[in-house]
């Protein structure tokens, strides 16, 4: 059984900025938790992204995906792989998760629209979106400064 996440928030930033916090290495790296040397992105349709968190010295994430979408300042859609995970260690599974991220102005800044789904466990859904969660207050402090 697959279901999905859904997260809304205003963040108080212009929409340009918010966009380029989600395409760009430079801003990528102060809020999703990856060195900069581990972070790539092609952003066009077809391109590939990767970027590695690196909890600790023992811990590191390998996340990947490929872009599928890209309306610059106003949508992106791409695909979600957990390379450490159980992705990896079940060959996919169904497939990697899809993520969708919109990004409307709003009164106070701007309004991020973020949905994933695809091969997600119901199970795991309280545990990601939780850690989405933390994605988006590093994402919120970052923009503070960054603005």
């Amino acid at each position: 059984m697959t279901a999905k996440i859904e997260i809304s928030r205003v963040l108080d930033a212009p929409r340009d900025l918010v966009y380029a916090a989600w395409t760009e290495p430079k801003h990528f790296t102060h809020w999703w938790g990856a060195p900069l040397d581990t972070i790539s992105m092609d952003v066009r349709p077809g391109g590939e992204w990767r970027a590695t968190i690196v909890v600790d010295e023992q811990t590191q994430v390998p996340f990947a995906g490929v872009y599928r979408e890209i309306e610059p300042n106003e949508r992106l859609v791409y695909t979600l792989l957990d390379l450490s995970g159980r992705e990896a260690a079940e060959g996919q599974g169904e497939g990697p998760e899809v993520v969708t991220v919109s990004f409307a102005d709003a009164e106070g800044g701007t309004k991020l629209t973020f949905v994933q789904e695809g091969n997600l466990p119901a199970d795991e859904v309280p545990r990601a979106t939780e850690g989405w969660g933390f994605f988006f207050d590093a994402l919120e402090e970052y923009l503070k400064k960054a603005k």
